[in-house]
């Protein structure tokens, strides 16, 4: 594999996600943004994160077409940070790491959020990866392709 700044220009598509979404900030404010977050002070406040590392992470997501910004709703004088279809196409990905974290990462009865489907007010359905005819599948039945 090339050096981490070249990531992008993998031949695989793991590699060149991780190159757009794989810190630590940036999955964060997609996960926030899903959670109606669109503005930088919210995101701020949510994450803690300094001033000149949110920009920078809010400006790669924006040339990454994952988010737009747009004129403030208010009126007023600041812009809104908005998920694109391309941004709103990373929900599985947000959910399979928080149903992963929910599955391996707290104690059993220890207290996390929970995302809910709003009609129902039920959890999700564990999401797991299918066949083409929607056979349940593990990773020992699947194969990676690579380029020769």
């Amino acid at each position: 594999m090339n050096k981490r700044n070249d990531l992008g220009t993998e031949p695989c598509p793991v590699a060149r996600s991780i190159s757009v979404v794989g810190d630590r900030w940036s999955l964060l404010l997609v996960r926030d943004a899903f959670d109606g977050v669109c503005r930088f002070s919210d995101f701020q406040r949510s994450l803690g994160v300094a001033r000149n590392i949110l920009a920078e992470r809010l400006r790669r997501l924006v040339d990454a077409g994952i988010l737009e910004t747009r004129p403030g709703s208010n009126g007023g004088a600041h812009q809104e940070y908005v998920l694109t279809a391309q941004g709103q196409s990373l929900f599985p990905v947000v959910v399979a790491l928080r149903q992963w974290g929910e599955r391996h990462l707290f104690e059993q009865g220890e207290p996390h959020s929970e995302l809910v489907e709003k009609s129902t007010g039920q959890p999700l359905h564990f999401m797991a990866p299918q066949a083409a005819d929607g056979r349940p599948i593990s990773p020992g039945d699947t194969e990676v392709r690579k380029l020769a």
